[in-house]
């Protein structure tokens, strides 16, 4: 089983940029798609964006299509999160975790997220 710790968040302005980690222990993780979800205060969580487990595939929410990118480095065991064009309603916090391939459906055990918050 993968267990996963998340970092890089913080406090930043509207228009900025942020870049999460995501640092995944056990064997099976180059072998396994990830995900990024998050969680604003009062709302269910979402899907953020998808990878498959080389790179190849990734999908993205509307949401924040075209300001962020997921990407993974399996060498390292580590996936990111970079965030650009930051808003205020990408206030959450964030997750990562295993998810089944070419879904967004997440299967493994959550860990404590890295909170993001965004000033107007």
């Amino acid at each position: 089983q993968v267990q996963l710790v998340e970092s890089g968040g913080g406090l930043v302005q509207a228009g900025g940029s942020l870049r999460l980690s995501c640092a995944a222990s056990g064997r099976t993780f180059s072998s396994t798609a990830m995900g990024w979800f998050r969680q604003a205060p009062g709302k269910e969580r979402e899907f953020v964006a998808t990878i498959s487990w080389n790179g190849g595939t990734t999908y993205y929410a509307d949401s924040v299509k075209g300001r962020f990118t997921i990407s993974r480095d399996n060498a390292k065991n580590t996936v990111y999160l970079q965030m650009n064009r930051l808003k205020p309603d990408d206030t959450a916090v964030y997750y990562c975790n295993t998810v089944y391939a070419n879904t967004f459906i997440a299967f493994g055990s959550w860990g404590q997220g890295t909170q993001v918050t965004v000033s107007s």
